[in-house]
């Protein structure tokens, strides 16, 4: 792209034009960047305003839905409709993620992986996403080195990669995921701006579908955009693409032309770390009941209400407070231990993380879970979740919030209870 400019000069003997030539690509590419970034981060602070109350209600909802399916006769009109009710609540919850994924609001738990091991275990289950009609193809390659990402928001990336090189293909076609080891180079970076020089893993999702123009193109990370019918689609799943990729710190790319198909490719930063294996830590709790004495912090009252009902009805003795003033007093009154801190991290006045650290000198032996419908900077960096800190992703069901619990308490259990064992056989040694 070049733009031109000039302008009559005159002397005593001749007039003519000075004409200047410009070539302004690579300035209307950071334009264009910087509009798309200005219109996602708007959309993102909105989506971050409401995300919090809106969990919330979709939380009160899902619960109270569960508790009256309890009540009801299975095969009944009634828990029918109370089944109607989750699902379509369970959708707004997906539709919230979304929203807060393109925005990159979400809190990520990201771990060394291999994306290879990865696209290898969704094999099975993509020819079901894509239909019959497409052949799936996986080319990957065994030398690709690691990544350092959540598990669960690439395996996103992978299916709404692959949705729409299925819609794009609406009389069958070839689709081809690809892994390769990749190095981003300044001839690259200056070709793309916003990606940064160094080794990834590149991830690619190939199709032989209808393609795009150039001005599809420009458009297909925005928010919203779709080229699909009315009720087709919400027009999040390559926004939310494109905000798992920022987030997890890589660079996409789109290639196609108008009947010819097209190619995204993803670059992962590489990282030189093994890939993170599952501790004993990690298994699922014996049971989710118990007695232990759990305080409970949360300024919206009808999830407040809703979690104590949970809570008190899988054994635990309950303590509760609108926000953190209130829970400090509770503490301070409270003539008993603390096991538990359940607290939710945004709040009026004193939020979650400080409430937490002004009770641990009293209750050193107390633990922290944390509720949360998206980032926010006392808990997460970057919306990377902090080492140590442990997380409950509003709205939660009675199930997630049962496991969640016992998992924290019996986290370092069964160490201290090998410990004493193995103490007790050392003092016996000694008496014989």
């Amino acid at each position: 792209m070049v733009r031109c400019s000039g302008w009559p000069v005159k002397d005593e003997s001749s007039a003519y034009i000075e004409v200047f030539a410009e070539d302004v690509t690579e300035r209307r590419v950071l334009e264009r960047q910087l509009r798309m970034a200005q219109k996602m981060e708007a959309v993102g602070r909105l989506s971050g305003g409401i995300a919090h109350d809106f969990n919330n209600l979709l939380g009160v909802i899902l619960g109270y839905i569960q508790v009256i399916k309890r009540n009801l006769v299975p095969g009944q009109s009634m828990h029918e409709y109370a089944e109607e009710i989750e699902k379509a609540s369970q959708r707004a919850v997906a539709l919230t993620r979304q929203l807060l994924a393109f925005s990159r609001q979400q809190i990520l738990e990201p771990v060394i992986l291999n994306l290879n091991t990865l696209v290898s275990e969704m094999e099975k289950m993509l020819p079901r996403l894509i239909g019959e009609d497409i052949q799936l193809r996986l080319m990957l390659d065994s030398t690709i080195g690691h990544v350092k990402a959540d598990t669960g928001q690439i395996e996103q990336v992978v299916m709404n990669l692959a949705v729409n090189a299925r819609d794009a293909m609406p009389d069958g076609g070839k689709m081809t995921i690809q892994t390769e080891n990749a190095e981003l180079d300044l001839a690259f970076t200056r070709e793309h701006p916003g990606s940064v020089e160094g080794q990834y893993v590149m991830l690619a999702v190939k199709d032989t579908g209808l393609g795009m123009d150039p001005e599809t193109q420009a458009q297909i990370f925005e928010p919203f955009f779709t080229t699909k019918g009315r009720d087709k689609g919400t027009g999040l799943g390559l926004a939310t693409v494109y905000g798992v990729v920022k987030q997890s710190n890589g660079y996409i790319t789109v290639e196609s032309e108008k009947g010819k198909g097209a190619l995204f490719k993803i670059y992962l930063p590489r990282v030189e770390q093994p890939v993170a294996t599952r501790s004993a830590g990690a298994q699922e709790p014996r049971t989710v009941r118990g007695s232990e004495t759990i305080l409970l912090v949360e300024d919206a009252e009808p999830l407040r209400m809703l979690a104590k009902l949970f809570l008190k009805e899988n054994g635990y003795q309950v303590l509760t407070a609108a926000d953190g003033a209130e829970a400090q007093q509770v503490a301070a009154q409270n003539p008993g231990p603390i096991h538990l801190l359940l607290t939710d991290v945004v709040m009026p006045g004193i939020n979650g993380r400080v409430l937490a650290e002004s009770l641990a000198p009293r209750h050193p032996a107390m633990k922290v879970l944390y509720m949360s419908g998206y980032t926010d900077s006392f808990i997460a960096g970057h919306g990377v979740l902090e080492e140590g800190i442990h997380l409950l992703h509003k709205p939660f069901t009675e199930e997630e919030l049962m496991r969640k619990v016992r998992e924290i308490l019996d986290a370092g259990k069964e160490t201290r209870e090998t410990d004493s064992l193995v103490g007790t056989e050392a003092v016996g040694g000694r008496r014989n």
